[in-house]
């Protein structure tokens, strides 16, 4: 079936095997549920001049993990589209950021969480980093609040209270400690 005219095609997300290899898409609005399938995505962690993390609070309209703290900004690639491309296009979206430069700072993170509702997260999601210019100015539909953070204070909050955050921040303050990219 085609899309109508005039109208914008739906968003898409990449399948993955287990291998990590692209396997097909899927519809972005319909993907997620009980039994989601592996999928590519990202995260980014944004910093400000100052060295403080940006954490978001996700709006409670959200599908998966809705009203939980989490890192600046997450998404999914379009088919074909540049990984640094998305991570770009998605923080003028979620948070009218301009993203400069990007490192990748988790190459091969990968989890699967399931929330409250049994809404399941299946994901291998490069975490990047960056440093805003400016303060965000969210998206309601995307982000109910958001604060500047010392990175140390995280993750002492994350680890005395991982059950407020999102599982996939908690993961990667595992696995990462938090510290702003080099300035260019």
């Amino acid at each position: 079936m085609s899309q109508p005219p005039g109208l914008p095609a739906p968003e898409q997300v990449v399948l993955l095997a287990e291998d990590g290899s692209p396997i097909g898409v899927a519809d972005k609005a319909t993907v997620h549920d009980e039994n989601t399938p592996l999928h590519l995505a990202f995260s980014c962690h944004v910093f400000d001049a100052r060295g403080r993390m940006l954490v978001t609070r996700r709006a409670i309209t959200k599908l998966t993990f809705p009203g939980v703290w989490t890192n600046a900004f997450c998404g999914h690639p379009a088919p074909g589209e540049d990984l640094e491309d998305a991570v770009r296009r998605r923080g003028l979206r979620e948070l009218a950021l301009p993203i400069g430069d990007l490192d990748l700072v988790l190459p091969g993170f990968r989890y699967r969480a399931v929330d409250s509702g049994g809404v399941v997260e299946n994901e291998i999601c490069p975490v990047f980093r960056t440093i805003a210019r400016d303060d965000p100015m969210p998206k309601p539909d995307e982000v109910d609040d958001w604060a500047w953070v010392v990175p140390a204070d995280l993750a002492k909050a994350v680890a005395a209270t991982p059950f407020a955050f999102s599982p996939w921040l908690v993961l990667q303050l595992k696995q990462w400690k938090p510290t702003p990219p080099p300035r260019s």
